[in-house]
């Protein structure tokens, strides 16, 4: 199956038509496949304009996919059409050759009948897994920034890798960062999801879907998507500085898992860093070639596998202290990483002195909330904390000192017994004042990019939609970020009850 699709920012005419999931010239092999089974059922004297009409629109579809990328959804389509061709033009065929005055054959409707259906039932399979499984279309940043991204590997000289029987192995992260960037020229290559290039996209794809149990070819049109950012786009001027928030992706997630959150956010202006963790993260391909996959496996033992987590959390939260490190050094101009735009006669890099890491916030997904909440404890460079979704693993203590956002989905004790008292515990012990909103129609992915392409199930993503979920997630941590870092005026306590349950917990309220 050829891989490789034109996008439309690049030109090409396979651009996802808005509703549909396909592209043009997926959606005209769907009309003209259809074209050929209704061309069967017309009369007569309509029959052969239709059948040239529909044939030339199928097979011309089908030629130009040839060449753009067929992906896999189409196939029942191409099946369908094949099968519905030749029944189509072999009526016109008798027609051409038939003598004058002689009566056109035609079988019997209730023998073209099952086939009919049969051709239908391929076609229309075609649209229902682009809907199901499309490649995503990231809602456009709101912000008055447009966005860059670039990705940077840091290596931590005082932490071996405990992941290794290799002494001499070091603890290395991989970092993305989406910061506010100028506005880039019309045509401007727009960032691969996923991965830097489009191998690296597909080889983290493949081992997303491999850690859930699905075949790659599902969700084969992921690493096809683009995203609004601009890898290594110049840096916004005006000489603000940008508030920093570092991303802990869920357990074998990964860095880009929430690109539609951390894009947004960056054209709000803040500077978004998205971490892999090394050995959990699912895949983690670092700058020589290197794949890392996924080393961390549960037991089935409840006990046993939150001991596990609580390691594996602990790991995580020194990553994201190790990180907001390297990037108070970036900040400085200590550490050498060249950048579109730095000053030639010094390398020094553009995000020099445009990272306001005084106002760095922990978030996570999952685990990585865990993690965000533990970094926080462990460091008080923390300003405050987002968990979207992540049970608290790890020590109850000591008592978190930064307000806290905690975005749940809707979590009762017969769905998990531990959870809210759990999180709760660590909220009500804050000596900041900390939120737990309770989002109506959200299920555990519906805080990342996952409904942006998995199928629309309520259970797996949720019941807001493609389009409100990722709405929902960052008007919510952008309401908490700019009344935590920007004391931004207004009711933050009623922004975020327009969006679901609100809890709040302040630390003179009587415990």
């Amino acid at each position: 199956m050829c891989r490789r699709v034109r996008r439309f920012e690049d030109g090409g005419v396979t651009e996802t038509i808005a509703g549909l999931s396909m592209s043009l010239p997926e959606f005209l092999v769907v009309l003209g496949a259809v074209a050929l089974l209704v061309a069967r059922w017309l009369p007569p004297a309509a029959r052969p304009r239709v059948t040239i009409a529909a044939g030339a629109v199928f097979v011309l579809s089908v030629i130009v996919l040839g060449v753009a990328g067929i992906r896999w959804q189409v196939l029942p389509v191409l099946a369908g059409g094949a099968v519905a061709l030749p029944f189509a033009l072999s009526p016109l065929l008798r027609t051409l050759r038939r003598r004058p005055g002689r009566r056109a054959w035609r079988a019997r409707w209730w023998l073209a009948l099952p086939g009919s259906v049969a051709c239908l039932g391929l076609i229309a399979a075609g649209p229902v897994a682009a809907w199901a499984f499309p490649v995503p279309v990231f809602p456009t940043p709101s912000g008055s920034f447009a966005v860059g991204t670039r990705v940077m590997q840091w290596t931590d000289p005082n932490r071996p890798e405990t992941f290794t029987a290799d002494p001499d192995d070091r603890r290395t992260v991989v970092v993305q960062l989406w910061y506010p960037a100028r506005k880039s020229p019309a045509g401007a290559q727009r960032a691969q999801y996923l991965g830097r290039t489009e191998q690296e996209a597909r080889t983290v794809s493949d081992a997303l879907a491999g850690a859930v149990g699905l075949p790659g070819f599902l969700v084969d049109g992921v690493p096809q998507a683009r995203t609004h950012a601009v890898f290594n786009a110049p840096v916004a001027g005006g000489g603000e500085r940008f508030p920093v928030v570092l991303f802990s992706p869920g357990a074998g997630g990964v860095r880009t898992q929430n690109t539609a959150w951390a894009e947004e956010l960056a054209s709000h202006g803040y500077v978004v860093a998205g971490l892999d963790h090394p050995y959990d993260s699912a895949a983690v391909v670092l700058d020589d070639g290197r794949t890392i996959r996924a080393a961390t496996a549960s037991t089935g033992d409840r006990d046993a596998d939150e001991e596990l987590a609580a390691g594996w959390t602990a790991v995580r939260a020194a990553d994201l202290g190790f990180v907001l490190t390297q990037l108070e050094g970036l900040d400085r101009g200590a550490i050498a990483a060249p950048l579109v735009g730095s000053d030639p006669s010094t390398g020094r890099d553009p995000l020099a002195g445009r990272l306001d890491t005084g106002r760095a916030v922990g978030t996570g997904h999952s685990m990585g909330g865990a993690a965000a909440l533990q970094a926080a404890r462990q460091d008080p460079r923390f300003a405050a904390v987002i968990d979207l979704d992540g049970y608290p693993h790890g020590p109850a203590s000591p008592a978190l000192h930064q307000p806290v956002l905690a975005l749940t989905q809707a979590v009762t004790p017969s769905t998990d017994p531990r959870y809210l008292p759990r999180l709760t515990e660590a909220l009500a012990s804050n000596t900041a004042t900390s939120y737990r909103l309770t989002v109506p129609g959200a299920a555990h992915l519906t805080f990342m990019d996952g409904p942006l392409y998995l199928p629309p199930v309520p259970s797996i993503v949720g019941s807001l939609g493609r389009t409100g979920s990722p709405r929902v997630v960052a008007a919510t941590t952008l309401a908490f970020l700019d009344a935590t870092l920007r004391h931004a005026p207004g009711d933050l306590a009623g922004a975020l009850s327009a969006y679901g349950s609100l809890s709040v917990h302040r630390p003179d309220a009587p415990r």
